[in-house]
């Protein structure tokens, strides 16, 4: 098993952002009109954007796909995963197996220190009194400050996903960075396919009825005619954990 790096979170790093150009931008966008999923990565991952490039990646039902295409290109481009302290241990060990299986070579796993846990959360339940902020502490601080050297993300978001995904474009500006989304316009059955084809073993816990999967507290499985996302935080007006929401520029 390769290894994993684990970034020490303990220091706030401040994103070194940089300017929106709004002309940049549309000439991305424009270069990644008619591009498939492969064109719009080798857009984030070559050219002016090599080396400066983060994926950020759950590791969970659907990651694999987008994972395939980035080790196709570089195998050694930076993963962002976090690791709550919530995760299925399911997760952890499909992250370890995709590592090896496509020979990932630079997945970072990032976590809350101990001491914001101590001060945000002593008791380990802040899921259940206020999600929002469990979120934000365990998800949102530590990427935002794993990002901060790069000038890009890739995500794997799809349009089809959630309300505040269905309007995204494959190429976005975002928290002072460029956001690509290689796969926005794909649906399940075009990742399933790509997952058959290529022989890419799936998520543990889909089978069992998580075709959507995040913490372990806030997922439940899903039942028969619910939206395949129900299961995350159930009972809740909540489909976002809060790194991907759009900062008023429209994603």
């Amino acid at each position: 098993m390769n290894n994993v790096t684990v970034i020490d979170t303990k220091r706030g790093l401040r994103p070194q952002t940089i300017e929106e150009n709004p002309a940049h931008l549309k000439e991305l966008q424009d270069k990644a009109a008619g591009r498939d999923a492969h064109g719009i990565l080798e857009l984030a991952l070559t050219g002016e954007f090599a080396g400066k490039t983060a994926v950020v990646s759950s590791f969970g039902a659907e990651s694999a796909v987008l994972l395939k295409l980035v080790a196709d290109i570089d195998p050694n481009t930076p993963i962002l995963f976090l690791n709550t302290g919530k995760l299925f241990g399911e997760t952890l060990r499909y992250r370890d197996r995709l590592q090896d299986v496509l020979g990932l070579g630079d997945v970072r796993s990032l976590s809350p220190s101990q001491e914001e846990r101590t001060q945000k959360d002593p008791e380990g339940s802040l899921w259940s009194t206020n999600a929002d902020a469990c979120c934000d502490f365990r998800k949102t601080i530590p990427l935002a400050r794993a990002l901060a050297p790069f000038r890009a993300q890739v995500t794997g978001r799809k349009r089809f996903q959630t309300r505040e995904r269905a309007d995204m474009l494959p190429v976005e500006f975002h928290d002072g960075r460029y956001r690509f989304n290689p796969l926005w316009q794909w649906d399940l059955q075009q990742l399933e396919a790509f997952a058959q084809r290529n022989n890419l073993p799936p998520h543990p816990l889909v089978e069992d009825g998580y075709p959507s999967i995040g913490c372990m507290p806030c997922t439940r499985r899903v039942q028969a005619g619910e939206d395949y996302r129900a299961g995350r935080w159930a009972g809740l007006d909540k489909d976002e954990c809060g790194i991907h929401l759009t900062d008023g520029g429209g994603i």
